[in-house]
């Protein structure tokens, strides 16, 4: 089946033509308010933060027309035992491995990495449990945000608000056992540690490509011919999954080594948040999370010149605009929305801003980030957040989610 009849993240909808009518006046509207807000990131940051702005939206542009759901991908292997979705990500991780520790290791920019506890477990199970009931991960409810899908409108403030109560009791969390950073590419030395990552990530998809074929007999590929004509897929559409993978490498090298940090999402939700709690009076510095230098110093400025909220925001204008190109702005049966569903809303958000803080990440900033890195928690984020997803799968009927 083609990404064009998918919805983003696995929700089933009806055939789309080959070539879609673009929607010019949500392509405007996008465009308008992408350059206004660029100007105004000009204005108060640098140059330097105008181009991760960018970035971000070419991000929103390649996870829109390569509907590359995370969630949707862990499910449909989970639930159907089809691996598509799911190899292309340990594709992408592979590529982002080579490319991430050399750099890294040559000090040029900073890695992924984070300490290993408790909370990594924890945190990460949360948030797979919470994806697959929320409809999307970090990286999805931005992207279908920005697509106009009203119910991860919902996700997204629940997100936000789990975020914050993530930012309050990590401290806590933290005082109990664990272990320091442990960064497998320095253990190894850089050579070593990429060849391990390949490696495992390469048997990875040979063990899913085994099940798949046991269960189906044939394997599903991840270089499918788009429908149309190249340059017009590109522009509307309905990539193959591997050129989504090509694209969101490129872009997550660009970041690295324009921010010298690797990609990340999630932090922006608790900024944001905090940020709206100050506004109506509540001293957020008065908590521990908030007076660490990082979140002090992010609390304290503008939005506008932090590098994860001002990537987010360009992710959102650049998803719009895809879904506008596209034909599909504000498209899809996740927008039929009732009690049990909403409710699936608010407990997946919540479950997946309180995850994120404490596994120090989503699937972008633990997962991809944290992996690619060579971080060991990153890892173990991966096994739990799937666990995760497994409950969660198990979950979604009971809030009238199909599977």
């Amino acid at each position: 089946m083609s990404t064009l009849a998918e919805a983003i993240n696995g929700e089933t909808i009806r055939d789309q033509p080959s070539r879609p009518r673009i929607d010019r006046f949500v392509v405007g509207v996008a465009a308008i308010g992408a350059l206004v807000l660029g100007g105004l990131i000009w204005q108060v940051g640098s140059p330097r933060l105008v181009w991760l702005y960018m970035i971000g939206g070419g991000l929103g542009v390649a996870l829109y027309h390569a509907a590359f759901g995370f969630t949707a991908g862990w499910r449909n292997f989970i639930v159907h035992r089809r691996s598509r979705g799911l190899r292309a990500q340990l594709l992408l991780l592979s590529a982002a491995s080579v490319l991430f520790i050399p750099v890294i290791a040559g000090g040029y920019a900073n890695g992924a990495i984070a300490p290993v506890g408790g909370y990594i477990v924890l945190g990460s199970f949360l948030f797979g449990l919470g994806m697959q009931l929320g409809g999307g991960c970090g990286s999805g409810t931005l992207f279908t945000v920005g697509a106009g899908n009203r119910r991860m409108l919902i996700t997204l403030a629940a997100f936000i608000a789990g975020s914050v109560l993530g930012t309050l009791h990590l401290p806590w969390w933290l005082d109990g056992p664990g272990l320091g950073p442990m960064d497998l590419a320095a253990s190894l030395d850089p050579l070593g540690g990429v060849l391990l990552q390949v490696s495992v990530l390469l048997a990875l998809a040979w063990v899913l490509s085994a099940v798949e074929r046991d269960r189906h007999g044939h394997v599903e590929k991840l270089s499918l011919r788009p429908e149309g004509r190249w340059w017009q897929t590109l522009i509307t559409g309905g990539w193959p999954l591997l050129w989504g993978v090509i694209a969101l490498t490129g872009l997550g090298l660009l970041t690295l080594l324009v921010s010298g940090a690797p990609w990340g999402i999630t932090f922006a939700f608790a900024i944001w948040g905090a940020k709206a709690l100050d506004a109506l009076g509540i001293d957020m510095s008065q908590f521990t999370y908030w007076s660490w230098p990082y979140p002090a110093q992010a609390l304290e400025q503008s939005v506008l010149v932090n590098v994860t909220s001002v990537m987010a925001l360009g992710l959102l204008f650049g998803a719009m605009i895809a879904a506008g190109l596209a034909g599909r702005f504000n498209a899809g049966s996740q927008n039929r929305l009732g009690p049990r569903n909403i409710s699936a809303a608010v407990i997946g958000g919540l479950c997946m801003g309180y995850g994120a803080r404490l596994a120090f990440g989503c699937n972008i900033g633990a997962f991809f980030s944290g992996i690619a890195s060579g971080s060991l928690h990153g890892w173990i984020w991966f096994a739990f957040g799937f666990l995760g997803s497994i409950v969660g799968v198990a979950l979604r009927p009971r809030f009238g989610m199909g599977n």
